[in-house]
């Protein structure tokens, strides 16, 4: 079993796999986009996420489902601001789900404890230098390409050696750029750039993270994969979305008894349960 790191700066070592909610202040997210456009609203959701059992909600005001397209960086700040100081505010700790600098930069200032960047600072140039001065946990993602082109560079020969050399090579440049290794969580990317295939072996191969020593955060919440798996018998209709939670959360049972640092999930109370039950289960051992 890979033996998760627990201890990032700014957060506490919860002595379990954690729970990431997700918050998308977004109008075009593939399974909630629209329903947290009102700030007061996420803001109400998110405290709501806490309340059931997430230990970090992750404040997202850009869609990065296969085929978005970008916003203005304006628009991101006027969507994600308002949410994340107003979950500070409340005693949430936040994570902002971004790709750009600028808004890294303003959401922690804004009291954001995690930045999570699905192209672990290959998006923007400016990225590494603002996680490095920062401080606080740097989420570097596996990742191929923006949303519009990421399809047609799933390619792979060996995709788990592949993904983890790349997110090595990835680590090793954010390092390089500034930022202390031990604000790096490294995250598989399911989804992005991989085919339904990819993801199943990346996920029945999570101890080849171990070698990165680094924390891990698995990200499988109502993706297409599990749409495909679910998928009807008769018609092949693809299981929708928001009807995908109770095979999400059976991920989140496994991701943790795999040794993953936290999973990251749209329904919080069936994997908080589910990393406490892991949880029970290795303390009996």
């Amino acid at each position: 079993m890979n033996t998760p790191h627990r201890t990032l700066p700014g957060l506490p070592d919860w002595g379990r796999c954690g729970v990431m909610g997700i918050v998308n202040v977004t109008p075009d997210s593939f399974s909630d986009g629209g329903l947290w456009l009102d700030p007061e609203k996420a803001v109400a959701h998110g405290i709501a996420l806490a309340a059931q059992g997430a230990d970090i909600v992750d404040v997202g005001g850009e869609s990065t489902r296969p085929g978005a397209t970008r916003v203005t960086e304006d628009e991101e700040l006027r969507r994600v601001l308002p949410v994340v100081r107003g979950l500070a505010q409340a005693g949430v700790v936040v994570s902002v789900d971004t790709m750009r600098a600028v808004v890294a930069e303003a959401a922690v200032a804004a009291g954001a404890k995690v930045i999570n960047d699905v192209s672990g600072g290959r998006a923007d140039s400016g990225m590494v230098k603002v996680a490095a001065e920062t401080g606080v946990p740097f989420v570097v993602m596996h990742w191929r390409g923006q949303s519009t082109e990421m399809d047609a560079l799933a390619r792979y020969d060996e995709v788990v050696t592949e993904v983890v050399g790349e997110v090595e090579a990835q680590l090793e440049a954010v390092v390089a750029g500034g930022v202390d290794p031990g604000q790096v969580i490294v995250d598989p990317g399911l989804g992005f750039a991989k085919t339904r295939e990819d993801d199943w072996a990346l996920l029945a191969r999570l101890d080849a993270w171990a070698r990165l020593g680094r924390p891990l955060l698995v990200a499988a919440s109502r993706k297409r994969f599990l749409g495909t798996l679910l998928a009807d018998a008769r018609t092949g209709e693809l299981r929708p979305a928001r009807a995908r939670d109770a095979a999400t959360a059976a991920i989140s049972a496994l991701a943790a008894a795999g040794g993953a640092w936290a999973v990251r999930v749209h329904e919080v109370t069936a994997s908080a349960d589910a990393v406490r039950v892991e949880a029970a289960l290795r303390a009996a051992r």
